[in-house]
């Protein structure tokens, strides 16, 4: 048997775009050769997934995935939403995001978990990309955690256990109840996923952004001839307002649609039997901020009938 070399796999995948594991296992099948590696790769068709690589993928899940104290959101992308209900599809989402829980969340590491079926993750989505079809990507993953309370999770439009289109965590601190610490975060969650907060609140404000809003203020009130003075006053207001649009625990809670969220942890309090605060939430809609391809479905399976 020839000697697999680290060298001769990273050229077969950059040759390729296979997977790490796909790329070894197809050199010690064919005892070194690179072409009759490559065309084991063909025939298995995970060469294809290089190809499939620069496609859209708009579609796909959100998952969340939650343990007490600690709890991670993760979104992975697919060209359609037929791919979100597949079997495959859906527990490779469930299983990175339980590998975004263990590790520290980011995608870097997430991508290199190894995952069920002795896999990393980065590889699992090669060899997936290669059976289903369609391009596919781990778009992003997040984990928060607190030293005593609840990371409370929800997921909205859900298509299986901690699946859906949109995830949300609520990241409590607190000594008392947990039953009842749980319970408030989900509530909370139920109102990030509809309100949709930028940031927990004003000092988390992104300044650029503040001072942004601000000369919008200031130069739609030149435009209504109000003097300086004037404009500065109005400011502080309209600033507040702002906030209150922005910032969660300044945000109007959507359960009875006259307490600030401010207001609704403080008064959880007393229920949960020790002081709450609120200290952080992550926010995952499949599919934001990227733009998608408008395509002619018609065209092309004309293209595809005519050849």
């Amino acid at each position: 048997m020839a000697d697999i070399t680290a060298s001769m796999v990273k050229e077969l995948r950059e040759k390729s775009g296979a997977g790490m594991m796909d790329a070894k296992q197809a050199l010690v099948e064919n005892n070194g050769d690179l072409e009759a590696a490559m065309d084991w790769l063909r025939t298995k068709g995970l060469s294809k997934a290089a190809k499939k690589s620069g496609r859209t993928a708009a579609e796909g899940l959100v998952a969340v995935v939650a343990d007490g104290t600690s709890a991670a959101i993760v979104e992975v992308n697919a060209e359609t939403d037929f791919v979100a209900r597949n079997d495959q599809f859906q527990t490779l989402v469930r299983n990175v995001a339980k590998a975004a829980l263990k590790g520290a969340g980011k995608v870097e590491e997430v991508a290199e978990t190894v995952i069920e079926g002795g896999k990393s993750v980065k590889d699992t989505l090669t060899s997936l990309i290669a059976t289903i079809g369609e391009n596919m990507s781990l778009r992003r993953t997040t984990k928060l955690a607190v030293n005593d309370g609840v990371v409370a999770s929800y997921v909205h439009n859900a298509v299986g256990d901690g699946l859906g289109k949109i995830g949300v965590l609520v990241a409590l601190e607190s000594t008392g109840d947990k039953a009842k610490l749980e319970a408030l975060g989900k509530q909370v969650a139920m109102h990030v996923a509809a309100a949709n907060p930028a940031y927990l609140d004003s000092s988390s404000v992104d300044p650029e952004v503040l001072e942004r809003e601000k000369n919008v203020i200031r130069e739609t009130a030149k435009e209504q001839g109000k003097a300086a003075d004037i404009i500065e006053k109005m400011l502080e207001g309209r600033v507040r307002k702002y906030y209150e649009e922005v910032c969660l625990i300044e945000q109007i809670f959507i359960m009875d649609g006259e307490t600030k969220i401010s207001k609704v942890i403080e008064n959880a309090s007393k229920d949960v039997g020790a002081p709450v605060k609120l200290v952080g939430f992550a926010r995952f809609q499949l599919g934001e901020g990227i733009e998608k391809e408008e395509t002619d479905f018609a065209a092309e399976v004309a293209k595809v009938v005519n050849g």
